[in-house]
């Protein structure tokens, strides 16, 4: 188990304490209103964690343990795509092994064809390359050396560089790349070059069957057949391997916070540089819509709230994962849950959507040695609404209002359509279901 950042009181990084206590009641909403059993959270300032704390239980069942904020591992999903195979991609960057507008085909002779000749490093990382969000992997590939046959064989769905899609594919192609040019997999040049040198000792793929009781479980009822707890849960990561460019990390969020701190330092943690600082800024300024390299920047939506900085960036994951970077207030926010763990409430999707955002709102409202003081608080959070996470009390024991409308219909009524959009597909996903 990791260090983590030193622990600091809030008030010593300039944070109001009462402000941060909002994530508590944020979180502790979200599993009762059953959108997952147990988070773990950490808000980091100024190279501090000042707000470190386990919430629930690893399952829904009373002999699961509680969740730790130090000990917890999760499956990150999409985190994966940042954490893992982005940041490769900058170490490769720095030492010029590759440069952004390089054609993938330099590094990946087969994939070719169809304009994939045209394919860049940049465009791939920019989710502009033409291929599509992802394709059944896990329905038709035995192994993962006919997986991976599979995703470079994929044909494009658009011009490169002319279109936006969302790609789990092109990530892919990016962990491709970096094996190809370092001579070795995915998993082992980040624990190599990313993870034993920050003291990331809880970050892997593929987590060894002896950290099993430590893994909150995610899926209960996969297509594998059996319940999933240590083991992937993106299906198509699994037929990869386990080892993926768009998923397949796990780790704590002691660890993520190593990660985001080493980030905010411009590349740098403990005396150990990972990246320079000028990569850090390349990749993660916003470069096409709310694009970086890699990394989503924040724009109001994805997780991040509506108070974080211009600057800000990070990333969603689909199994209830999110972490945020604001370099204007030296602050990060790290959530991890398991919300595809047979999550009670009937849109679990609209849950973690609101507890993301809620919980960035509160980190960057608790904020109080800025220029004209904090910022004022609102009303209510989105979790104390809780609009479209199940069904209201007074509709479920009344059905009807007093002018005979449901809730909901009213405001069908008025909007025309549901308040809320449905689940999306786990196979179907999108930037915006992460």
């Amino acid at each position: 188990m990791s260090e983590g950042l030193p622990i600091k009181r809030p008030a010593a990084v300039g944070m109001s304490a009462a402000r941060l206590a909002n994530i508590d009641r944020v979180v502790e909403r979200g599993i009762k209103a059953g959108g997952y059993p147990g988070a773990a959270v950490v808000v980091g300032r100024k190279g501090a964690a000042v707000w470190e704390k386990g919430f629930g239980r690893l399952g829904w069942t009373p002999e699961s343990g509680p969740v730790s904020a130090e000990n917890t591992i999760y499956d990150l999903a999409s985190l994966t795509k940042v954490v893992g195979t982005t940041t490769a991609v900058m170490v490769l960057f720095d030492e010029g092994k590759l440069h952004l507008d390089d054609p993938v085909s330099r590094f990946i002779p087969e994939f070719s064809g169809g304009a994939k000749e045209n394919v860049t490093i940049r465009m791939l990382l920019e989710h502009r390359s033409g291929l599509p969000a992802g394709r059944d992997l896990w329905r038709l590939a035995h192994t993962p050396e006919e997986a991976r046959a599979m995703v470079i064989a994929t044909p494009l769905v658009a011009a490169p560089g002319q279109t936006y899609e969302y790609s789990d594919l092109g990530a892919d192609m990016l962990g491709f790349t970096v094996e190809a040019i370092a001579g070795e997999s995915l998993d082992t040049f980040l624990q190599r070059r990313v993870f034993v040198p920050l003291g990331m000792s809880d970050t892997h793929f593929r987590p060894d069957a002896s950290l099993r009781g430590r893994v909150a479980p995610t899926e209960i009822t996969p297509p594998r057949g059996y319940p999933l707890r240590g083991e992937v849960h993106d299906e198509n990561a699994y037929a990869l391997g386990g080892v993926a460019g768009h998923a397949g990390l796990f780790s704590t969020v002691r660890d993520l916070s190593i990660f985001a701190q080493m980030l905010l330092n411009g590349g740098v943690y403990s005396d150990v540089r990972i990246v320079s600082d000028s990569a850090v800024q390349l990749f993660t300024h916003r470069a096409a819509g709310t694009r970086a390299l890699g990394w989503d920047t924040c724009a109001g939506t994805g997780g991040c709230g509506q108070y974080l900085g211009v600057n800000a960036y990070g990333h969603t994951g689909y199994t209830g994962t999110s972490l945020w970077i604001d370099p204007d207030r030296e602050m990060f926010v790290v959530l991890l849950t398991n919300r595809v763990h047979a999550a009670r409430a009937r849109r679990p999707a609209k849950v973690i959507s609101d507890v993301r955002a809620d919980l960035a709102d509160a980190a960057a409202l608790a904020v109080t040695d800025v220029a004209g003081g904090p910022i004022a608080m609102p009303r209510a959070f989105r979790a104390d609404r809780a609009v479209g996470w199940n069904r209201p009390e007074r509709s479920a024991r009344h059905g009807k209002s007093r002018r005979g409308k449901s809730a909901a219909s009213r405001s069908r009524s008025k909007s025309g359509k549901h308040p809320v959009s449905k689940k999306p597909s786990r196979r179907t996903k999108s930037a915006k279901t992460h």
